[in-house]
């Protein structure tokens, strides 16, 4: 009896099955490219490549676009809970691709709760982009960390910007058709604001150096990509709040783009752990007690794990379709599930890695092994954002003490 195996089919909640009939499309879509990503997945890592014939595939079969509405040309998935499972089934045959893939799914979420709560600028410029995504496939990549110095718009003679900067970890940029990059604008007049830009890979002074070469997540190509003086129309970018303030408001927005995300470690977790339970049902005569009491609490830890993820996203789920009078305590109600539930995530898969590793041995610690490459792999989580170890600690202790 296999209960949280690869199929799934017993269990109740514990995000095993999608709640909406465009999750379990995109699913059973999925679920004719995982033997093809699976077969290439170890290629691709040791040679730190990108999988294109993987993301070819994906696009053709209409992955790409299954968060934009169907009106706009997709399936109209706007679950996060059928995103997240998505993911996480895809990151069960390589994180990399799931990386990647969240990236774009994400793009369809944000820009969709964009049209529905944004600007009548910011709604014409999300209606823009999930046309391109859901049309024209266009492959839509986000920029939000810097190299050093802060990424600038400075205003240009003409109208409009120019944008200048560097990026690092900007993943599946050297196929991205567009990318959305978190700046600071830097009026002539005024107070500095946040701003989302959304610009094409062909724009004058965009470069995408082919210098990817991570300890882990080595098939994502999340490459540095540097803007040097691109030129960015008014009508190419989303305004934001004021540089410095807090903005409690926004957090609701940031936990529908991004708690999706923590399906990559889910599913380096659900993998770790079954490639663990069939090297143990391998091995000849009776279960040591040990290995027994490893499997045991790897299940408990996985159980915590997939229980503590589900919940958040159904908090998320709900609350971006119901509004409280007050958009700040919204943004901290969606907010704070979601970082209890990263951190629970984060601990958690990296445990369920280390203790798989230990019931395999020590050829788990050769870099050919599939658990080496989870190992590597799972330590990404801690650096995601929103937030980091750190950050998340403020911002929950703050919650605790109502600060």
């Amino acid at each position: 009896m296999t209960l949280l195996g690869s199929k799934h089919a017993l269990m109740v909640g514990a995000l095993h099955q999608p709640r909406t009939p465009e999750g379990r499309e995109l699913l059973e879509i999925i679920a004719g490219q995982l033997p093809n990503i699976e077969a290439v997945a170890a290629t691709h890592d040791r040679e730190g490549s990108f999988p294109a014939e993987i993301f070819k595939s994906l696009i053709d079969a209409g992955v790409l676009r299954a968060t934009v509405p169907r009106e706009l040309g997709g399936l109209g998935l706007g679950s996060v809970h059928d995103v997240c499972l998505a993911v996480m089934r895809l990151a069960e045959a390589d994180p990399s691709v799931a990386l990647c893939l969240h990236m774009q799914l994400s793009r369809g979420l944000t820009m969709s709760y964009e049209l529905a709560h944004g600007t009548d600028a910011g709604r014409r410029l999300a209606e823009r982009i999930l046309r391109l995504m859901g049309n024209e496939d266009a492959v839509v990549s986000g920029a939000l960390k810097d190299a050093g110095a802060i990424t600038r718009l400075i205003p240009a003679a003409g109208g409009g910007w120019t944008l200048h900067g560097r990026k690092i970890l900007v993943s599946m940029a050297p196929v991205a058709t567009h990318f959305v990059v978190q700046a600071e604008t830097r009026p002539v007049s005024g107070e500095p604001r946040l701003a989302s830009v959304f610009v094409p890979a062909g724009a004058e002074g965009l470069s995408v150096p082919d210098n990817w070469d991570g300890m882990g997540m080595r098939a994502s190509a999340s490459s540095e990509v540097i803007f040097d003086g691109c030129s960015i129309p008014e009508t190419d970018l989303f305004l934001r709040g004021p540089v410095g303030a807090r903005n409690d408001a926004a957090l609701a927005g940031q936990a529908v783009s991004s708690i999706g995300l923590l399906g990559v470690y889910a599913g380096i977790a659900q993998a770790s752990r079954d490639i663990a339970v069939n090297a143990a049902a391998g091995r000849k005569g009776p279960l040591s007690g040990g290995v027994g009491t490893l499997l045991a609490e790897l299940d408990a830890k996985l159980y915590c794990l997939r229980a503590t993820l589900a919940a958040a996203l159904d908090n998320t789920d709900h609350y971006a379709h119901h509004a409280l009078e007050d958009p700040a305590e919204r943004g901290r109600v969606m907010m704070a599930p979601f970082q209890y539930a990263k951190l629970t995530v984060n601990r958690n898969a990296s445990a369920i890695v280390e203790d798989a590793m230990t019931v395999v041995g020590g050829a788990s610690f050769t870099s050919g092994h599939p658990l080496s490459r989870r190992y590597r792999d799972v330590r990404a989580g801690w650096f995601m954002q929103p937030y980091t170890y750190g950050d998340a600690v403020d911002f929950l202790s703050g919650c605790a003490l109502q600060s």
